[in-house]
Protein backbone atom coordinates (compact mmCIF):
# COMPACT_ATOMS: atom_id res chain seq x y z
CA UNK A 1 0.00 0.00 0.00
CA UNK A 2 1.74 3.07 -0.69
CA UNK A 3 2.13 5.96 1.13
CA UNK A 4 -0.78 7.99 -0.43
CA UNK A 5 -3.19 5.34 0.34
CA UNK A 6 -1.87 5.14 4.03
CA UNK A 7 -2.53 8.97 4.55
CA UNK A 8 -5.86 8.94 3.07
CA UNK A 9 -7.04 5.55 5.19
CA UNK A 10 -5.44 7.40 8.62
CA UNK A 11 -6.90 10.75 7.49
CA UNK A 12 -10.07 9.75 7.20
CA UNK A 13 -10.06 7.45 10.63
CA UNK A 14 -8.56 10.37 12.50
CA UNK A 15 -11.30 12.29 11.73
CA UNK A 16 -14.00 9.94 12.50
CA UNK A 17 -11.65 9.77 16.00
CA UNK A 18 -12.89 12.99 16.22
CA UNK A 19 -15.92 13.01 15.32
CA UNK A 20 -16.83 9.72 17.26
CA UNK A 21 -14.55 11.19 20.37
CA UNK A 22 -13.41 14.64 20.38
CA UNK A 23 -10.10 15.82 22.43
CA UNK A 24 -8.91 13.62 25.42
CA UNK A 25 -9.62 15.76 28.59
CA UNK A 26 -6.48 15.27 29.63
CA UNK A 27 -3.36 14.35 27.97
CA UNK A 28 -4.01 16.14 24.90
CA UNK A 29 -1.10 16.35 22.34
CA UNK A 30 -1.23 19.88 21.13
CA UNK A 31 -1.64 21.18 25.35
CA UNK A 32 2.01 19.10 25.58
CA UNK A 33 3.29 21.12 22.97
CA UNK A 34 2.34 24.52 24.18
CA UNK A 35 3.53 23.34 27.70
CA UNK A 36 7.17 23.22 25.42
CA UNK A 37 6.66 26.32 23.72
CA UNK A 38 6.05 28.11 27.01
CA UNK A 39 9.34 26.54 28.31
CA UNK A 40 11.58 27.64 25.42
CA UNK A 41 9.96 31.37 25.61
CA UNK A 42 10.78 31.52 28.90
CA UNK A 43 14.57 30.39 27.87
CA UNK A 44 14.17 32.90 25.04
CA UNK A 45 12.30 35.89 25.57
CA UNK A 46 13.20 38.74 24.56
CA UNK A 47 11.45 42.30 23.20
CA UNK A 48 12.77 41.69 20.09
CA UNK A 49 11.48 40.18 16.68
CA UNK A 50 15.06 38.00 16.02
CA UNK A 51 14.22 36.15 19.29
CA UNK A 52 10.50 35.81 18.27
CA UNK A 53 11.68 34.12 14.96
CA UNK A 54 14.28 32.15 16.85
CA UNK A 55 11.54 30.87 19.05
CA UNK A 56 9.03 30.16 16.32
CA UNK A 57 11.62 28.33 14.00
CA UNK A 58 12.48 26.15 17.37
CA UNK A 59 8.86 25.13 17.94
CA UNK A 60 7.61 24.21 14.31
CA UNK A 61 10.73 23.21 13.63
CA UNK A 62 10.88 20.33 16.20
CA UNK A 63 7.00 19.71 15.81
CA UNK A 64 7.54 19.39 11.90
CA UNK A 65 10.68 17.40 12.80
CA UNK A 66 8.65 15.13 15.45
CA UNK A 67 6.82 13.72 12.05
CA UNK A 68 9.30 13.03 10.09
CA UNK A 69 10.91 10.58 12.27
CA UNK A 70 7.83 8.96 13.56
CA UNK A 71 7.25 8.34 9.26
CA UNK A 72 9.94 7.36 8.84
CA UNK A 73 9.68 4.69 11.72
CA UNK A 74 6.76 3.35 10.34
CA UNK A 75 7.12 3.57 6.82
CA UNK A 76 8.13 -0.01 6.72
CA UNK A 77 4.91 -0.96 7.92
CA UNK A 78 1.43 0.01 5.89
CA UNK A 79 -0.61 -0.94 9.28
CA UNK A 80 1.93 1.41 11.16
CA UNK A 81 1.49 4.04 8.96
CA UNK A 82 -2.45 4.14 8.59
CA UNK A 83 -2.10 4.25 12.82
CA UNK A 84 0.20 7.09 12.63
CA UNK A 85 -2.00 9.30 10.07
CA UNK A 86 -4.78 8.60 12.27
CA UNK A 87 -3.33 9.27 15.46
CA UNK A 88 -2.31 12.72 13.99
CA UNK A 89 -5.02 13.80 12.78
CA UNK A 90 -7.11 13.03 15.59
CA UNK A 91 -4.48 14.81 17.63
CA UNK A 92 -4.40 17.85 15.38
CA UNK A 93 -8.13 18.47 14.24
CA UNK A 94 -10.98 19.95 16.87
CA UNK A 95 -13.99 20.29 15.02
CA UNK A 96 -16.13 17.93 17.32
CA UNK A 97 -14.76 20.25 20.54
CA UNK A 98 -15.32 23.14 18.81
CA UNK A 99 -19.18 22.45 17.54
CA UNK A 100 -19.48 21.23 21.51
CA UNK A 101 -18.64 24.13 22.80
CA UNK A 102 -20.81 25.91 20.60
CA UNK A 103 -23.72 24.22 21.24
CA UNK A 104 -23.07 24.44 24.97
CA UNK A 105 -22.98 28.15 24.41
CA UNK A 106 -26.20 27.96 22.86
CA UNK A 107 -28.39 25.64 24.95
CA UNK A 108 -27.70 28.56 27.74
CA UNK A 109 -28.78 31.12 25.51
CA UNK A 110 -31.83 29.01 24.66
CA UNK A 111 -32.52 28.62 28.00
CA UNK A 112 -32.71 31.98 29.19
CA UNK A 113 -29.19 31.87 31.45
CA UNK A 114 -26.88 34.53 29.56
CA UNK A 115 -24.54 34.73 32.54
CA UNK A 116 -23.77 30.90 32.35
CA UNK A 117 -23.18 31.95 28.20
CA UNK A 118 -20.93 33.95 29.33
CA UNK A 119 -19.03 31.82 31.45
CA UNK A 120 -18.70 29.78 28.88
CA UNK A 121 -17.57 31.96 25.80
CA UNK A 122 -13.98 32.56 26.95
CA UNK A 123 -13.80 28.60 25.95
CA UNK A 124 -14.80 29.28 22.52
CA UNK A 125 -12.90 32.48 21.79
CA UNK A 126 -11.60 35.39 23.51
CA UNK A 127 -13.91 38.52 23.55
CA UNK A 128 -14.59 39.80 26.40
CA UNK A 129 -18.41 37.88 27.28
CA UNK A 130 -19.37 40.71 29.75
CA UNK A 131 -19.12 43.55 26.84
CA UNK A 132 -21.73 41.00 25.10
CA UNK A 133 -25.27 40.40 25.43
CA UNK A 134 -27.23 37.23 24.01
CA UNK A 135 -27.37 38.55 20.73
CA UNK A 136 -23.32 39.53 20.63
CA UNK A 137 -23.12 36.31 22.58
CA UNK A 138 -24.52 34.24 19.64
CA UNK A 139 -23.03 36.71 17.00
CA UNK A 140 -19.34 35.81 18.77
CA UNK A 141 -19.97 31.93 18.48
CA UNK A 142 -20.72 31.55 14.76
CA UNK A 143 -17.91 34.30 13.83
CA UNK A 144 -15.70 31.85 15.70
CA UNK A 145 -17.49 28.09 14.37
CA UNK A 146 -16.57 29.96 11.04
CA UNK A 147 -12.83 30.81 11.78
CA UNK A 148 -11.92 27.71 13.61
CA UNK A 149 -13.56 25.41 11.17
CA UNK A 150 -10.76 26.69 9.26
CA UNK A 151 -7.80 26.30 12.02
CA UNK A 152 -8.96 23.95 13.65
CA UNK A 153 -10.27 21.61 10.93
CA UNK A 154 -9.78 22.37 6.99
CA UNK A 155 -6.06 24.02 7.23
CA UNK A 156 -4.63 20.71 8.92
CA UNK A 157 -6.42 18.42 6.64
CA UNK A 158 -4.64 21.31 3.56
CA UNK A 159 -0.83 20.55 5.42
CA UNK A 160 -1.59 16.94 6.01
CA UNK A 161 -2.31 16.54 2.49
CA UNK A 162 0.62 18.71 1.50
CA UNK A 163 3.43 17.49 4.33
CA UNK A 164 1.66 14.12 5.47
CA UNK A 165 2.22 13.87 9.12
CA UNK A 166 4.87 16.41 9.08
CA UNK A 167 2.35 18.75 7.64
CA UNK A 168 -0.29 18.16 10.04
CA UNK A 169 2.21 18.57 13.09
CA UNK A 170 3.39 21.60 11.44
CA UNK A 171 1.00 23.13 11.30
CA UNK A 172 -0.73 22.92 14.42
CA UNK A 173 1.95 23.60 15.74
CA UNK A 174 1.84 27.30 13.91
CA UNK A 175 -1.60 28.01 14.64
CA UNK A 176 -1.19 27.06 18.30
CA UNK A 177 2.48 29.99 18.39
CA UNK A 178 0.14 32.11 17.02
CA UNK A 179 -2.63 31.91 19.77
CA UNK A 180 0.06 32.25 22.39
CA UNK A 181 2.43 34.11 21.45
CA UNK A 182 0.47 36.04 18.45
CA UNK A 183 -1.60 38.70 19.58
CA UNK A 184 -0.47 42.13 19.87
CA UNK A 185 -0.14 42.90 23.30
CA UNK A 186 3.10 44.56 24.49
CA UNK A 187 4.30 41.56 25.49
CA UNK A 188 4.28 40.18 22.19
CA UNK A 189 4.03 42.89 19.43
CA UNK A 190 7.53 42.21 18.54
CA UNK A 191 8.78 38.44 20.09
CA UNK A 192 5.37 37.15 18.49
CA UNK A 193 5.47 38.74 14.69
CA UNK A 194 6.87 36.05 13.24
CA UNK A 195 4.53 33.36 15.10
CA UNK A 196 1.95 35.97 13.32
CA UNK A 197 3.20 35.66 9.86
CA UNK A 198 4.03 32.10 9.68
CA UNK A 199 0.16 31.77 10.93
CA UNK A 200 -0.96 34.31 8.42
CA UNK A 201 0.87 32.39 5.65
CA UNK A 202 -0.07 28.54 6.50
CA UNK A 203 -3.91 29.74 6.90
CA UNK A 204 -3.79 31.24 3.63
CA UNK A 205 -5.05 27.68 1.47
CA UNK A 206 -6.81 26.39 4.13
CA UNK A 207 -9.08 29.42 4.81
CA UNK A 208 -9.86 29.48 0.82
CA UNK A 209 -10.70 26.13 0.69
CA UNK A 210 -12.86 26.40 3.70
CA UNK A 211 -14.67 29.86 2.32
CA UNK A 212 -15.44 27.66 -1.06
CA UNK A 213 -16.61 24.72 0.79
CA UNK A 214 -19.11 26.87 2.74
CA UNK A 215 -20.57 28.26 -0.38
CA UNK A 216 -20.79 24.68 -2.32
CA UNK A 217 -22.29 22.80 1.73
CA UNK A 218 -24.65 26.25 2.55
CA UNK A 219 -28.14 26.67 2.12
CA UNK A 220 -27.36 30.07 0.15
CA UNK A 221 -23.89 29.53 -2.25
CA UNK A 222 -24.24 32.68 -4.17
CA UNK A 223 -25.11 34.32 -1.42
CA UNK A 224 -21.81 33.39 0.14
CA UNK A 225 -19.57 33.87 -2.93
CA UNK A 226 -21.20 37.01 -2.88
CA UNK A 227 -20.24 38.34 0.63
CA UNK A 228 -16.77 36.73 -0.05
CA UNK A 229 -16.34 38.70 -3.09
CA UNK A 230 -17.98 42.10 -1.46
CA UNK A 231 -16.48 42.07 2.67
CA UNK A 232 -13.82 39.50 3.03
CA UNK A 233 -10.61 42.63 2.38
CA UNK A 234 -12.45 44.54 4.98
CA UNK A 235 -11.80 42.20 7.74
CA UNK A 236 -8.15 42.83 9.69
CA UNK A 237 -7.37 39.16 9.02
CA UNK A 238 -6.79 37.87 5.43
CA UNK A 239 -7.96 34.28 6.25
CA UNK A 240 -9.87 34.87 8.79
CA UNK A 241 -12.41 37.51 6.40
CA UNK A 242 -12.92 34.96 3.33
CA UNK A 243 -14.17 32.66 5.68
CA UNK A 244 -16.43 34.79 7.78
CA UNK A 245 -17.99 36.37 4.83
CA UNK A 246 -18.72 33.08 3.28
CA UNK A 247 -20.15 31.72 6.28
CA UNK A 248 -22.18 35.00 6.95
CA UNK A 249 -23.41 35.04 3.10
CA UNK A 250 -24.21 30.65 3.22
CA UNK A 251 -26.09 31.58 6.10
CA UNK A 252 -27.95 34.91 5.57
CA UNK A 253 -26.43 36.72 8.55
CA UNK A 254 -24.88 39.33 9.52
CA UNK A 255 -21.17 38.92 10.98
CA UNK A 256 -18.48 41.83 12.14
CA UNK A 257 -19.49 45.00 13.84
CA UNK A 258 -18.30 46.24 17.63
CA UNK A 259 -15.88 43.67 19.34
CA UNK A 260 -14.15 43.84 22.58
CA UNK A 261 -11.20 42.08 23.71
CA UNK A 262 -9.89 42.55 26.79
CA UNK A 263 -10.90 45.40 27.56
CA UNK A 264 -9.99 46.96 23.96
CA UNK A 265 -12.63 47.90 21.78
CA UNK A 266 -12.39 47.38 17.77
CA UNK A 267 -15.30 48.88 15.40
CA UNK A 268 -14.77 46.25 12.16
CA UNK A 269 -16.62 46.49 8.88
CA UNK A 270 -19.76 44.17 8.84
CA UNK A 271 -19.92 41.07 6.68
CA UNK A 272 -22.99 40.05 5.00
CA UNK A 273 -24.45 43.03 5.67
CA UNK A 274 -26.05 43.58 2.25
CA UNK A 275 -28.72 40.80 2.90
CA UNK A 276 -27.73 39.31 6.08
CA UNK A 277 -30.16 39.86 9.40
CA UNK A 278 -28.43 39.91 12.85
CA UNK A 279 -27.59 36.72 14.21
CA UNK A 280 -30.12 34.63 16.64
CA UNK A 281 -29.41 31.96 18.75
CA UNK A 282 -30.71 29.14 16.84
CA UNK A 283 -28.14 30.62 13.99
CA UNK A 284 -25.26 28.33 16.46
CA UNK A 285 -26.46 25.36 15.52
CA UNK A 286 -26.80 26.32 11.65
CA UNK A 287 -23.42 27.11 11.73
CA UNK A 288 -21.92 23.70 13.46
CA UNK A 289 -23.79 21.63 11.14
CA UNK A 290 -22.34 23.59 8.24
CA UNK A 291 -18.71 23.81 9.37
CA UNK A 292 -19.22 19.47 9.87
CA UNK A 293 -20.11 19.47 5.84
CA UNK A 294 -16.88 21.63 4.85
CA UNK A 295 -14.99 19.78 7.08
CA UNK A 296 -15.95 16.30 5.72
CA UNK A 297 -15.86 18.05 2.27
CA UNK A 298 -12.79 18.73 2.99
CA UNK A 299 -11.29 15.48 4.04
CA UNK A 300 -12.25 14.42 0.68
CA UNK A 301 -11.05 17.38 -1.64
CA UNK A 302 -7.83 17.31 0.11
CA UNK A 303 -7.14 13.30 0.24
CA UNK A 304 -8.20 13.36 -3.35
CA UNK A 305 -5.79 15.76 -4.28
CA UNK A 306 -2.74 14.27 -2.63
CA UNK A 307 -3.65 10.92 -4.76
CA UNK A 308 -4.08 12.48 -7.69
CA UNK A 309 -0.65 14.71 -7.68
CA UNK A 310 1.06 11.46 -6.19
CA UNK A 311 -0.42 9.42 -8.88
CA UNK A 312 0.98 12.26 -12.12
CA UNK A 313 4.51 12.19 -9.92
CA UNK A 314 5.27 8.41 -10.65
Amino acid sequence: MGADRCYAYGAAAGLVGDLLLGDPRRGHPVAAFGRAAAAVERVLWRDHRGWGALHTVVCAGGAVALGVVAERAVRRSPVASVALAGAATWAVVGGTSLAREARTIGRALEAGDVEAARARLPHLCGRDPQALDADGIARAVVESVAENTSDAVVGALVWGAVGGVPGLLGFRAVNTLDAMVGHKSARYRRYGWASARLDDVAGWPGARLTAVLAAAAGPDPRGALRAWKADADKHPSPNAGPVEASFAGALGVRLGGTLAYGGRVEHRPVLGGDTGRAVRVTDIDRAVRLSRRVGLLALGVTVAARRLVKGRAK
